[in-house]
């Protein structure tokens, strides 16, 4: 457990003026006095004795105070996976405990104390559900194979969910957004789901869920909606991760990442253009979303993130403004999609994207996560934000083979590391992140001067 109040100079480059007092910091770490871990029995157990650290903080909603007490509810993804080498031409993933099930967490922060409790797993009718990734052939699926920590496939049942965000639904439960479909899922505060909504099938398509625009099944493999929020007057808002590829061709060169109204009691949608910082990236399909969160119908908060020209990591808030932006539905034609268009093409089209404010670099702040992905607003001069910790499990090479690069490996039918078709004496280990690294955080920024 850790309490460390940081006051430091915002530089020039900030909205701050420079006779502004900084922002103060109050950083907390996660405990789960429950003893909450994930279970973890598989072919690496040896190396966690106590199981998998919880990876919650993937969306932050703040739901009051008790007392001298904060509140909020947090959220994990899809659960602990990692990274390993494609199958034959298919990217894939480890999933250490396939049966784990995104769920639902209560944080309360006093005296410098963070802790989690009042785990929730996602469930419908039929049970819990999963986070692997949808079979193949259906809108959201990413098209990944689902591997186990011993390299064998694993088959998913279309129940599975990779949530990133959460917002409350006025009556006492949540909406969460996915990274999958991307779908917006409604739950009740047990984390019963109660509807979904997702792209819209067109004619041969296959959807596990609609009433959202076609055009967001264009979403980067695993990166859908990564944040959501719901506005004073009921509308859902949810954003997408990063720039679309439509076609598998518009990823690098679009100038803005999609933010998506949804209004549940109309099922009325529309999308608008959050306009990237093109500039610090090697190529706009770096450009990340971490999370959003309302200040009112037209203003919300937005982490951008990433890492830049130069690998210099990004996490960046921003106010932006959606008073002025375009509905991009009208501009949406097969073969002529806004994504397509540089700056001077999107002015001749009379499409407006969305103006921004920084608000605060957290960096300058001493965040050191490489992901910030839960942001809530506790007040209006208040902020909260959290880190995902990636359940504190990565992949490691054992008797990796000499002057060759992980991106060169392929996994066989058999479950054999090979390299240039031909099996190789290399073996992957699945092991802990470093502590710091599988540390959960909890950051509350206090500005100088109210957001609105």
């Amino acid at each position: 457990m850790k309490k460390n109040r940081l006051a430091l100079f915002m530089g020039c480059a900030l909205s701050f003026s420079t006779q502004a007092a900084p922002p103060q910091v109050e950083r907390d770490s996660v405990t789960f006095p429950e003893g909450t871990h994930v279970s973890y029995r598989g072919m690496f157990a040896s190396a966690f004795p106590a199981g998998l650290p919880v990876g919650i903080g993937s969306g932050l909603l703040f739901t009051g105070r008790e007392g001298d007490t904060l509140r909020f509810v947090t959220l994990t993804d899809r659960g602990p996976n990692a990274d390993s080498p494609d199958v034959g031409k298919q990217a894939s993933k480890i999933f250490v405990t396939p049966d784990f099930a995104p769920m639902l967490m209560t944080i309360r922060v006093q005296n410098g104390k963070a802790d989690a409790t009042d785990a929730r797993p996602l469930h419908d009718d039929d049970g819990n559900i999963n986070g692997l990734p949808l079979q193949k052939g259906v809108i959201g699926s990413t098209n990944e194979v689902a591997l186990s920590d011993t390299l064998t496939v694993l088959q998913g049942d279309n129940r599975g969910l990779d949530t990133e965000g959460i917002a409350p639904d006025g009556k006492g439960g949540y909406w969460l957004c996915d990274e999958y479909g991307p779908f917006l899922i409604h739950v009740d505060q047990h984390g019963k789901i109660l509807a979904m909504h997702g792209p819209q099938a067109l004619n041969g398509e296959t959807s596990l869920a609609g009433g959202l625009p076609n055009v967001l099944k264009w979403r980067q493999p695993n990166r859908g909606f990564e944040g959501v929020t719901r506005m004073p007057d009921g509308r859902i808002i949810a954003a997408v991760q990063s720039t679309l590829d439509i076609n598998g061709k518009s990823k690098k060169q679009a100038r803005f990442i999609r933010l998506v109204s949804f209004d549940p009691a109309t099922g009325r949608t529309a999308m608008y253009g959050y306009p990237i910082d093109s500039e610090a990236y090697s190529k706009n399909s770096d450009a990340k979303i971490g999370d959003i969160v309302a200040l009112d119908n037209q203003h919300l908060l937005l982490i951008e993130q990433g890492s830049d020209k130069h690998d210099v990591l990004r996490n960046l808030i921003y106010n932006v403004d959606l008073r002025q932006a375009t509905d991009l539905a009208a501009f949406d034609k097969t073969g002529d999609y806004p994504e397509f268009d540089d700056a001077a093409k999107l002015a001749q089209r009379g499409i407006v994207l969305a103006t921004k404010t920084q608000v605060v670099d957290l960096r300058q702040l001493g965040w050191q996560h490489e992901k910030a992905e839960g942001l809530a607003l506790i007040d209006s001069k208040t902020l909260a934000v959290t880190n995902d910790n990636d359940f504190g499990v990565k992949t490691v090479m054992q008797n990796p083979v000499k002057g060759i690069k992980r991106k060169d490996y392929r996994v066989s039918a058999q479950g054999v590391l090979t390299v240039n078709d031909k099996p190789v004496d290399t073996t992957l280990s699945v092991a802990p992140l470093a502590p710091a690294d599988a540390a959960s955080e909890i950051f509350i920024v206090t500005l100088d001067k109210p957001l609105m």
